[in-house]
């Protein structure tokens, strides 16, 4: 590649590695730490304080739902505080510099987007495999897949249209404005100063330990990282790991809205 073609890519692909600042691993372990904490402190003590108050069908399921919607809107505020902290600006055009969320774009060529994207198509794949291998089993209560399609989940969501609020809520911040934009978003663009070129490795692995709010969930999610963590660092994009998990997300919406129109 010549340097009087440099700026050019520079401009289309967005700002290159190095303009972004390099967290150190102790930086990098806070905030999986303000994140993962929250989190489980909300799982296993809030939640069951709190299913102790309602009324109704699966309390248990009920209180986890939105005790996991508010510690992934956390999530959400925590990314635009540090976002803004280092930017000084939320300005779109800084947000989506800062947050890789620009289109993918090519390692090797320069290319950005068009046919870049069709990688989503094997992410996805490994995704959706990782979903049908055997897996520890929830203790009771636990899985909230298994509670909305369930016969007390569908009875409980017909019609109701206030907890279809909720779970929209906890879809959007749980693959777009909070997970996937703390770790692919945030974490993932600033590890390489601490982690080298195996950054995309350590996302992956504190991804999966930051469910110990879930932690049957850890193996899937460990293989999640050729899904997720790899896709985003080799073509510097935030949004093919957003995509790729809200595939889950949109599975998820909709047999919720299909109880709650049954």
């Amino acid at each position: 590649m010549t340097t009087t073609s440099e700026p050019a890519l520079e401009s289309a692909a967005g700002p290159r590695h190095d303009s972004i600042p390099q967290y150190s691993m102790r930086k990098v372990l806070s905030v999986w730490a303000a994140a993962t904490v929250p989190m489980i402190v909300l799982s296993w003590v809030v939640a069951p304080t709190l299913a102790g108050t309602l009324s109704g069908p699966a309390p248990l399921p009920r209180a986890l739902i939105l005790c996991m919607t508010a510690g992934l809107v956390w999530q959400g505020v925590l990314v635009l505080a540090l976002t803004w902290r280092e930017t000084r600006s939320l300005r779109w055009e800084r947000v989506r510099d800062a947050l890789w969320l620009r289109p993918p774009s090519s390692p090797r060529s320069g290319r950005v987007g068009g046919r870049l994207w069709w990688v989503l198509v094997p992410a996805i794949a490994i995704f959706g495999l990782t979903q049908l291998l055997p897996s520890v089993k929830a203790p009771s209560g636990r899985d909230l897949g298994v509670f909305l399609e369930s016969a007390d989940g569908q009875h409980f969501l017909a019609g109701n249209w206030a907890w279809l609020a909720i779970i929209v809520v906890l879809a959007v911040f749980n693959t777009v404005l909070g997970e996937e934009l703390l770790f692919r978003g945030l974490l993932l663009p600033r590890m390489r100063g601490a982690f080298g070129k195996k950054d995309w490795l350590a996302n992956g692995v504190l991804f999966a330990l930051y469910h110990l709010d879930m932690p049957w969930a850890i193996p899937a999610m460990l293989l999640n990282t050729f899904a997720l963590s790899y896709p985003a660092r080799r073509y510097r994009s935030a949004w093919l790991g957003i995509i790729v998990h809200s595939v889950q997300s949109v599975m998820i919406l909709v047999g919720t809205i299909v109880a709650v129109l049954t």
